[in-house]
């Protein structure tokens, strides 16, 4: 049915427009990639929520495979200072086990 991967990412609010600055000049690129199916990129509307990205690919192997290319090489090699965010958040991986859509 699916692979989803979320990356909670806890972006100070000085840095919040670059971040998603960042995510729109890439956005194009990941959906080139086999396997690769949808992403969002969340935006927070609480205090302290992290930010969501989330990524959809038709199994697991195809994260792996984009996780192990060039061009994931490429979307990380200029990573935003460690100041511009707080401690905690991280990558969840899921299988898709139900789906429903209107």
């Amino acid at each position: 049915m699916g692979y989803i991967v979320t990356n909670r990412v806890l972006v100070i609010d000085e840095y919040a427009e670059e971040f998603e600055t960042r995510f729109r000049k890439r956005a194009s690129e990941v959906d080139k990639q086999p396997g690769f199916v949808a992403m969002q990129v969340l935006r927070p509307q609480g205090n302290q929520a992290p930010y969501v990205v989330e990524t959809e690919w038709e199994d697991q192997q195809a994260f792996r495979d984009w996780v192990n290319s060039d061009d994931f090489k490429k979307a990380h090699s200029n990573p935003m200072p460690k100041e511009a965010f707080r401690e905690g958040g991280g990558i969840e991986q899921f299988n898709v086990i139900i789906e429903a859509h209107r």
